[in-house]
């Protein structure tokens, strides 16, 4: 197996063991008359992104993709 199966494997194994806990606590909890707790996990939705501009400092040493070095001309 190569690194990434085995972290794929590592994670599924995660989210399943994360998956039965929340599945035993809301069964505890049943039993005790409690009222269940709500799922736990990643809320699923939408990545709210900022509109304000990125730092241009993190671009100072990059190139344009396909058009070269920002200060020669394109092939």
């Amino acid at each position: 197996m190569s690194l990434q199966d085995d972290l794929a494997a590592v994670k599924r194994s995660l989210e399943d063991l994360v998956r039965t806990v929340g599945q035993l606590e809301r069964s505890i909890a049943a039993e005790q008359g409690a009222q269940p707790l709500p799922p736990r996990g990643r809320p699923e939705g939408m990545v709210t992104i900022p509109d304000a501009p990125y730092n241009s400092a993190l671009w100072t040493d990059t190139d344009d993709e396909g058009l070269g070095a920002r200060d020669r001309h394109a092939p």
